[in-house]
């Protein structure tokens, strides 16, 4: 008996494994028997209508790339289907992805007890079984991921906007309370610890919501107008010095550094690199700031030595939630969400820039933005 065949007679005890199966994971415990089934039953449809239709080496590939075939519509979204659902049910990915595996393993567990030997049609039906799984598999993860990733931006964008109002009215008590009268010391120091929270919180909240904007493929705002980055420049670095007066900053400008730009934007991206020198760098050797101008653009580079940057955190450092593991990064007590890097590179793209690092122990690491004078019409 050839496996569709099989599968085709076997499908109340295939389905009767996946649903024991099913139930064996937390998620389970207080779903119905039609939610432990869900779409079983399409899913093997599809594979048996798959095992049946010829197809080619090149459709073999593709299939193994999870791309879809757009005549086998029904079966595709009751894969995807499947995916959404258990995302919904609680399910997390390696639970779903254990259903597969169920699945692979008990209908090939139970056709082999019906096969004393194998024939070369067997390894064939194998072969093409595997790659419908695999095909299933893909479309279930791929929703799956993407109501992960819808979920998550939906709360960071919910959070970012729910928690304003109540941080404004923190913000604005911490400014009247020094206008209220004479304060005792102690009142005038927690007043301003006031401000500075509410202030950090800001920051956080802006990037949270920079963060849901970059996910969905919008480019963060910016206002570009006729400033000096130079200028912005010295009033960052000065107030870095003033947080951290055990550090040394050095800064040089050298040339034309105007241009059209969001003063606003580039402060968060100055603000991000200099706390990122200060962070993870040698606290013994100063932080160097250099800014160049040339004909068409104008760039930032910001330099600190100290431990470099492993090979593999490069590809992954300006992904969101990305935090440093370098030495620094406890002795400096640094704490973030891990935006600022990916927030940095968002801002630089709005201005048709481009971010670079490098990092090695002769030169340490290095943070190059390079950023043209004038913005392209078509990214206004």
């Amino acid at each position: 008996m050839r496996l569709v065949e099989f599968i085709r007679q076997n499908r109340d005890p295939i389905i009767a494994e996946w649903e024991s199966f099913a139930t064996t994971l937390s998620p389970a415990a207080n779903m119905t028997r039609m939610q432990l089934r869900d779409h079983i039953d399409e899913i093997l449809s599809f594979i048996c209508d798959d095992l049946e239709t010829a197809q080619t080496k090149t459709e073999q590939v593709e299939k193994s790339h999870g791309k879809r075939d757009s005549g086998q519509g029904y079966a595709d979204t009751a894969a995807e289907a499947h995916g959404e659902l258990r995302h919904g049910d609680g399910f997390d990915i390696v639970q779903m992805v254990s259903e597969y595996r169920a699945l692979r393993g008990s209908i090939v567990k139970l056709w082999m007890r019906r096969r004393r030997t194998l024939e070369d049609t067997d390894i064939e039906d194998l072969t093409r079984f595997n790659e419908s799984i695999d095909q299933a598999l893909a479309e279930s993860v791929v929703k799956f991921s993407a109501k992960v990733d819808y979920s998550r931006d939906l709360i960071l964008g919910v959070l970012g906007h729910d928690l304003r109002s109540p941080l404004g009215a923190i913000s604005m008590a911490g400014q009247l309370l020094p206008r209220l009268g004479a304060l005792t010391d102690k009142q005038a120091t927690l007043a301003a610890q006031v401000g500075t929270c509410s202030d950090r919180m800001t920051r956080i909240i802006t990037d949270l919501l920079d963060l849901a904007r970059a996910r969905h493929g919008t480019r963060l705002p910016v206002s570009a107008l006729a400033m000096d980055l130079g200028q912005l420049a010295q009033q960052m670095v000065a107030e870095t010095k003033s947080q951290h007066a055990d550090r040394d900053i050095d800064l040089t400008i050298k040339g034309d550094v105007t241009g059209a730009w969001d003063n606003t934007r580039l402060s968060q991206v100055l603000s991000n690199l200099l706390g990122n020198a200060i962070q993870y760098g040698d606290a013994t050797a100063p932080v160097t700031v250099t800014i160049l101008g040339t004909a068409d653009d104008v760039s930032l580079t910001v330099l600190n030595q100290g431990p470099i940057i492993p090979e593999a955190q490069m590809a992954s450092l300006f992904h969101s939630f990305t935090r440093g593991a370098e030495p620094g990064a406890q002795r400096n007590g640094g704490s973030n969400l891990g935006l600022g890097l990916f927030i940095t590179r968002e801002i630089v793209k709005s201005h048709d820039g481009k971010i670079e690092v490098s990092s090695n122990k002769r030169d340490g690491t290095s943070f190059r933005i390079t950023l043209p004078r004038r913005r392209t019409a078509a990214a206004d």
